[in-house]
């Protein structure tokens, strides 16, 4: 169920969103990102994701998520871990009104000669090896945060790094 837009900015202004992320790795063990168009974390290089929607199960965001997002159907995935996201901004771009997202992360990996399509909130799509993805400023931290050993984010993705 999708709420209007007047409803979703008083759930927005009220409660975490509750997301999946999508952890997509190829055999040569690089990384999927996006570039957002869109508010929050817009312009930045994320991993692809999605809100769950009501009463939607998480088999079925998660495919639903993956094929909007990249244009296939992710069936499995490993369960990484959950993390929080806090954003100063909001998908409106209203004024004081911070976004906070829960997101299940989880890891799928596939052939880098998958036909991938971006959908209308990633500009482009691109396999990023660790150390780039890490190194650039043009990643977003909250993407940094399911690779980086180096901060307590309560979780590592040990899998991703092996």
């Amino acid at each position: 169920m999708k709420l209007d837009n007047e409803r979703f900015t008083q759930v927005i202004e009220a409660t975490p969103l509750v997301a999946i992320d999508l952890i997509v790795q190829n055999e040569l063990g690089q990384i999927l990102l996006g570039q957002r168009r869109n508010r929050p974390a817009q312009n930045f290089w994320f991993v692809p994701g999605g809100r769950i929607l009501k009463n939607e199960r998480l088999a079925d965001a998660l495919s639903r998520i993956s094929h909007t997002e990249i244009g296939i159907f992710v069936s499995g995935g490993q369960l990484v871990g959950v993390y929080d996201h806090f954003f100063e901004d909001n998908v409106f771009g209203i004024q004081s009104i911070d976004t906070h997202y829960v997101s299940l992360v989880y890891q799928c990996r596939i052939e880098s000669s998958t036909n991938l399509a971006p959908d209308e909130q990633n500009e482009e799509l691109k396999w990023w090896n660790l150390e780039s993805l890490l190194a650039s400023p043009e990643v977003h931290a909250n993407t940094k945060m399911y690779f980086n050993r180096n901060k307590d984010n309560g979780f590592t993705c040990e899998l991703c790094l092996a």
